[in-house]
Formats: structure tokens, sequence, C-alpha cells
């Protein structure tokens, strides 16, 4: 009521200019909000594929150190440790069937070191890929390879496991 038609014509205008700005900047955050999820479902589908930061940074047309940073703000981890963790995946279900070796395996998912491999693997899983060989088979007897997936699924980022919840 007290303010002048110029203060209004400046706060409308203030608003107006934050609006403007604002949806440009929101347009180009989704649009490599959608680049992003393109790479992690390159990752996902081409997992044994030997493949690099630089090169998924070329397909999202980004520097890998920007892919890096939006990657890890977006999904909680960077491109090379998401890459690590599906083909970690899908090496416990391999190693669940029991038909391949432990390197058969590890070059099977795209990993060309086997003591990398082994590293990460015991990092997710907890026990070395030939103890999980072993304990997978007795474990996951007689339940679908669907619910098996679920139930053997590795913990990324170090996440602390599901507990009961505390009733007061």
């Amino acid at each position: 009521m007290g303010s002048t038609p110029a203060a209004q014509d400046s706060s409308a205008a203030t608003w107006h200019d934050r609006q403007v700005t604002s949806r440009p900047a929101a347009a180009q955050h989704l649009r490599e909000l959608a680049r992003l999820r393109r790479v992690r479902d390159w990752i996902d589908r081409e997992y044994a594929q030997p493949l690099d930061v630089e090169a998924l940074a070329r397909s999202a047309h980004m520097s890998a150190g920007h892919l890096s940073r939006q990657f890890r703000l977006a999904f909680g981890e960077s491109p090379y440790a998401y890459l690590m963790t599906r083909r970690i995946e899908r090496a416990m279900a391999l190693l669940r069937r029991g038909e391949l070796s432990v390197t058969e395996v590890c070059f099977a998912v795209g990993c060309s070191s086997l003591g990398t491999f082994s590293s990460r693997f015991t990092e997710l899983v907890g026990v070395p890929p030939s103890v999980y060989r072993r304990q997978a088979a007795r474990a996951t007897a007689g339940m679908p390879p669907c619910v098996a997936k679920q139930v053997t699924r590795p913990i990324r980022n170090r996440e602390a496991r599901v507990t009961e919840p505390h009733l007061v």
C-alpha cells in the first residue's frame, strides 16, 4: 500500500530478471543431467568394454574433470567407481553360476587386471571373489536369479547396511 509505483516497478523488474535468468540456468542444468544420464546408461550397457573417463567425457561434450565432478554430484560416485560397481555386480552373477573361474570372470566383465578386480571386489562385497564363488553357490541354491541378485547386491559408497528400525 505504501510503496510507490516506481518501487513496485522496480520489485517487479527484479522478480522478472530473476525468473528470466534462472530459466536458462535451469534448462542448462536439465540438459547436463540428461547428458550425465546418457553417460551412466552407456556405462551400464558397455561395462565390459574398455571405457575411460576421457571417452565418456567426449561423448557428453564435457571435459573429463567436469564430467567427473558433475557425475559425482548427480550420482554419488565418480564415473570410474560407478563402472567398477557395475562390473562387480555382473561378476557376482557370473560367480554365482559357478561356470567360470575367477580369472575368466575378471576378463568377461572388462577388467584387465586380476589384482585390481580382486581388490575392488573384496572392497565392495566384503570377501575375495574366490571365497564369494564358493559361498554364493550354497547361499543362493534354489533361489531365482532375480532374487539372488537383489539379496547379494554390493554396497556402494561404503553405505551402512540397513538395520531393523528401532521402535520407541
